[in-house]
């Protein structure tokens, strides 16, 4: 379900969006481009994560986050005029942080999952006013599953430990429990920028 998400933080207007997406035809276009996008997106990467621990472990895991995650959201990036990747509310890669109207977001999507508040995918779309026009965000939850711990959970294997220091000495991303919140889709559409259509 789309959860449209109005507040004003940081002198950032935020215009809700949809109140009740039952009906997919009331959607945007760009929100459901922006849905294809993050969907895209997580299914590239969970089959080469998978594959990727099936060949060589977890260890082979993180090489993918840390080169093939980039590439494959650049990638989606450039063929869709959007900026597409992921955020969290704990990071592993700091360029992922969010910013602070993501991160209301985040909150808000982490009080859902630990209520059982959770009916469908959990998503949010809205619409920042700037200087420039109109900037379009588009968020889609991703709850921690099984394969997520493996890299994510509360006790890592040792040599998974040290690869992940190597690559991501700030890391912030263990610790997860199944079922909660281990991050989000984004995908940002610039002010003026319109969703590529096929």
């Amino acid at each position: 379900m789309i959860r449209s998400f109005s507040a004003l933080l940081m002198g950032v207007s935020l215009c809700p969006l949809l109140a009740n997406a039952a009906e997919e035809a009331m959607w945007p276009e760009w929100v459901e481009k922006s849905r294809e996008l993050s969907m895209q997106l997580g299914k590239e990467l969970k089959a080469e994560l998978g594959a990727a621990i099936q060949k060589g472990g977890p260890v082979a895991a993180i090489d993918v986050c840390h080169t093939r995650a980039p590439a494959i959201a650049e990638r989606l990036s450039a063929e869709s005029g959007a900026r597409v990747g992921r955020t969290a509310l704990r990071v592993r890669n700091a360029s992922n942080a969010p910013d602070d109207v993501q991160r209301a977001v985040l909150e808000q999507f982490a009080g859902d999952l630990a209520a059982g508040r959770v009916e469908g995918p959990l998503e949010a779309a809205f619409e920042i006013k700037r200087e420039g026009g109109i900037e379009r965000h588009y968020l889609r939850a991703i709850p921690t599953e099984a394969l997520c711990l493996t890299c994510h959970g509360e006790t890592l294997a040792p040599e998974l430990a040290a690869a992940i220091a190597r690559d991501y000495p700030g890391d912030q991303a263990t610790g997860f429990k199944l079922g909660e919140l281990r991050g989000a889709f984004r995908v940002v559409w610039p002010a003026a920028s319109e969703p590529a259509t096929h």
